[in-house]
């Protein structure tokens, strides 16, 4: 199968497109590295250094008529989006719509869309939330994400275009860039291996589902499969506070800071965690690594970095 992975060389799409090489597919990479890294690029892959908002992209995917799309690039900080929600919509809502007009035009089977439980529900009705939870986001980047889902809804309905929406819950692992708005277990690793001070928001009780980089994957294997179609959150079904991801990491990484808390960050929410039983009992999905095995699994891909 030939693959356009989009947004490759970030940190989740480039496992994705790893393991779409490792399973035997062709991969092009669709980046303009503007966040990405061109470290993450697999050689093995052909590299597109372009923006998914320039018109250049119908020509590619007129060339390559690409049979699967899997998209990930997008403008991906929710802060930024709240300060300038036009540049977070051009990028995630219009340059989306132009891979859909080009997918739509040469004859792409099925786009595999990145989209996110933790910002698409909004504060929870209740716990853990389920693919039919009220979509009610607190963000331009959350709207754009449900957006986005719509206009899947739309192309598949009008085009006959295929789509599997994966509702991620907070993605962690090796390569997670811990710099900008990137996850705290990557900020806190960052920190305690360079002896500086993490810093916890608030009372540090806020809870988020987090998932580990390698079942985020599987998942992804899975969606190759034609008859894997529809909206599925890709989570764990647990809370983890922030707490207790400095207390484990200090534990792991023998770390001797202190347990700082600063103040809080306005506006965040308080609790976040979706249930993944809809895709388990459709296919059989389930998360692999516990929240400790996969912390543990992190810090020692990021020692082995630092050597």
């Amino acid at each position: 199968m030939k693959i356009a992975v989009t947004g490759g060389a970030g940190f989740i799409a480039s496992h994705v497109a790893d393991a779409y090489i490792k399973e035997g597919h062709r991969v092009h990479i669709i980046d303009n590295l503007s966040t990405g890294n061109a470290e993450n690029i697999n050689p093995n892959a052909v590299f597109h250094n372009i923006d998914i908002c320039d018109k250049s992209l119908h020509k590619l995917f007129e060339v390559e008529k690409f049979d699967l799309v899997s998209h990930y690039a997008a403008q991906m900080n929710v802060r930024v989006s709240v300060s300038d929600p036009i540049f977070d919509a051009t990028t995630n809502i219009l340059g989306t719509l132009n891979i859909l007009e080009a997918a739509k035009d040469t004859g792409v089977k099925k786009i595999v869309f990145a989209s996110s439980g933790g910002t698409v529900y909004g504060e929870q009705d209740y716990f853990p939330a389920d693919e039919e939870h009220p979509t009610r986001p607190c963000s331009p980047y959350g709207i754009s994400k449900v957006a986005v889902e719509k206009y899947l809804f739309y192309y598949d309905r009008v085009y006959g275009l295929k789509n599997c929406i994966f509702r991620y819950g907070n993605v962690y692992g090796r390569r997670q860039n811990p710099h900008g708005e990137a996850g705290v277990v990557a900020i806190f690793i960052d920190k305690m291996m360079n002896h500086e001070q993490p810093v916890i928001n608030g009372d540090g009780l806020i809870t988020r589902d987090y998932i580990y980089i390698d079942d985020v994957v599987a998942a992804n294997i899975l969606a190759l499969k034609p008859e894997v179609t529809g909206t599925y959150n890709v989570t764990t079904g647990v809370e983890t506070d922030v707490n207790t991801i400095f207390r484990n990491l200090k534990e792991l990484m023998h770390s001797e800071c202190q347990e700082y808390h600063g103040e809080a960050k306005a506006g965040e929410q308080r609790r976040s965690v979706c249930s993944y039983k809809k895709i388990h009992d459709a296919f059989g999905f389930t998360p692999k690594f516990s929240f400790f095995e996969g912390m543990k699994q992190t810090v020692a891909d990021a020692l082995n970095c630092k050597k």
